[in-house]
């Protein structure tokens, strides 16, 4: 007589199995003979291998605007080479239509954008000061980069003119091919735009910038007294008017905000958009080494300051001016690989697997290559009838199976050499990596990422059911997708592609569009855009089959009486 399954909702299912199949692929075999016992139970579990199709995706012409941070420096990757990026950024002032008052005159101006950091600790030499860990530096921090900052001359729309009406305008990367190789572009869908032929007056240069974890300290002068404050780590370039070597960037504020005083360009933020067109931070390389950080613009903290005073000669007063990193934000980049990226075999996939951030590459995953292997996978879990036609449960509509598949995950491995490296088997570099999955098809999260209950602020932490860490020394990840196989099999829900990338942040789940895109892949998650690390690894045909990327499943099958 044949048996069975009665599909439950997989949600609950899949809690009540995962406290039982979440350590190790060898405790299948130990729930039905240590608990159960082989002879009393009355279903077995299995495993199985499918084969499946990974290959290589070069990735172009990304979506740079929205971005949710955005990054600056040089970062020369072991794997990959050398990315230069920089930003691109409009200003909006806090408040319009200003009265600076009688005889203004600029004390000082503050930029200042602050860095992602956590609060370690208090510093053991200052008992006021708390220590910082930097989440998101990447390279030599103390390799020094050049740090140019000049106002920008392009005006960056808001509208697309060639869209629909009231279509937002998106810009998009540009970051090989380069007409100068030490200029940054970007294209806005119609036209390449470079950056460097729209230079206003530079503001600023530093040819040993590095970036700093240490906490700021500022000081607070009154009539009565002078105090000393404390604030997190951040990019703060102070112009003096007392200082020589600054007059020429109080000057420029000077002449360009508050002797705007009463002109329509200070009304309103469409008029001041297009009157001051922005910054341009643009980094570059002075060695072969740099460090790079992600820069917190959409803080409450990030904004260029103007400290002024005004009044009669005997009861002048201070005030502020506070423009704000509002508007269009740009990342902008410059990429030396010497790791030559391209597409890879569609057909027959590839043997290496390249994930690289910034403008650089994604795999994607084929499930079932073939329509052929999809049906030899429904046919081998759903119960069919005596015609071989599969069998509906009337009451959930759902397909009846004889299989139930209580796991199911890609096993990743990373390439041998970036294993060999010398770091610790490659671990300190590799070791903070998390590969994020995403249904190409629709541009969102699988559907395991949906329902994993695993949620912290910390990154590396986070949704470990569905993305599971990177296990040290062996280099090996596990994706799981066993609410994705459960509804092909159970629903006949769609066999999207899966893509994978290398993301700094797993939490963020917003895509960015691929300009022009001629094949499935039309936008790719966020965070991988602003994740400058590499890895390479092995693919679906990958020389060594114990390390080739595969689609692992365990299921329970009923045994026959």
């Amino acid at each position: 007589m044949k048996k069975t399954f009665k599909v439950l909702k997989f949600s609950t299912v899949f809690f009540l199995l995962l406290t039982f199949f979440i350590a190790c692929d060898k405790e299948f075999s130990i729930i039905e003979s240590d608990v159960l016992g082989n002879k009393n139970a009355n279903f077995y579990t299995d495993s199985l291998v499918l084969p499946i199709s990974a290959y290589n995706k070069k990735l172009e012409a990304l979506q740079i605007n929205s971005l949710p941070s955005n990054l600056l420096g040089v970062f020369n990757d072991p794997e990959y080479g050398k990315t230069t990026a920089s930003i691109v950024t409009q200003l909006t002032p806090s408040s319009f239509d200003e009265d600076f008052d009688l005889n203004p005159e600029i004390d000082s101006v503050v930029i200042n954008i602050p860095y992602f950091s956590n609060v370690t600790g208090i510093d053991p030499s200052n008992s006021e000061a708390s220590t910082y860990s930097l989440d998101s530096i990447y390279g030599n921090a103390n390799a020094p980069i050049t740090l140019t900052i000049y106002q920008n001359d392009y005006f960056l729309r808001d509208f697309d003119p060639s869209g629909e009406i009231n279509s937002i305008q998106n810009y998009f990367s540009k970051a090989e091919e380069l007409v100068d190789p030490s200029h940054n572009y970007i294209l806005n869908g119609s036209q390449t735009i470079d950056f460097d032929n729209h230079l206003g007056e530079m503001i600023y240069k530093n040819d040993d910038f590095k970036t700093n974890a240490e906490a700021i300290e500022l000081w607070n002068e009154s009539d009565t007294e002078v105090t000393k404050t404390f604030v997190a780590p951040a990019l703060r370039i102070s112009f003096e008017s007392d200082v020589e070597e600054d007059e020429d960037a109080i000057a420029f504020w000077k002449e360009t905000i508050i002797d705007k005083i009463g002109d329509p360009v200070l009304s309103n933020a469409n008029n001041f958009r297009n009157y001051f067109r922005g910054l341009y931070f643009k980094a570059e390389a002075n060695s072969s080494d740099g460090n790079m950080v992600l820069m917190n613009l959409g803080s409450a903290d990030a904004n260029v300051t103007i400290y002024y005073s005004k009044g009669e000669a005997n009861t002048r007063t201070q005030d502020t001016y506070v423009l704000n990193f509002n508007g269009n934000r740009l990342n902008t980049f410059i990429n030396e690989f010497n790791v030559t990226l391209g597409d890879g075999d569609k057909d027959n996939g590839d043997e290496t697997l390249y994930l690289k951030g910034l403008e650089g590459s994604m795999a994607v995953v084929d499930l079932f290559p073939t329509d052929e292997a999809l049906e030899n996978f429904k046919n081998d879990f759903r119960q069919t009838g005596n015609n071989g036609e599969f069998i509906k449960d009337n009451r959930t509509g759902s397909f009846l199976l004889k299989k139930l598949i209580n796991e199911a995950h890609l096993v990743i491995y990373e390439d041998d050499n970036v294993l060999s490296t010398e770091d610790d088997n490659g671990d300190l570099y590799h070791k903070y990596d998390r590969i994020y999955a995403y249904d190409i098809k629709n541009n969102i999260t699988t559907i395991d990422y949906q329902i994993d209950p695993i949620e912290s602020n910390e990154a590396l932490s986070s949704k470990l059911f569905s993305l599971g860490q990177r296990e040290e020394s062996t280099g090996k990840y596990k994706i799981r997708i066993t609410e994705h196989l459960n509804n092909i099999i159970q629903n006949d829900s769609t066999n999207y592609q899966i893509g994978l990338v290398l993301s700094n942040n797993v939490n963020v789940t917003s895509s960015s569009r691929i300009l022009n895109s001629t094949d499935d892949v039309t936008a790719v998650p966020t965070a991988s855009i602003i994740s400058p690390r590499g890895t390479i690894l092995n693919g679906s045909n990958a020389m060594d089959d114990n390390k080739k990327l595969k689609l692992k499943v365990f299921f329970t099958e009923l045994k026959e009486n």
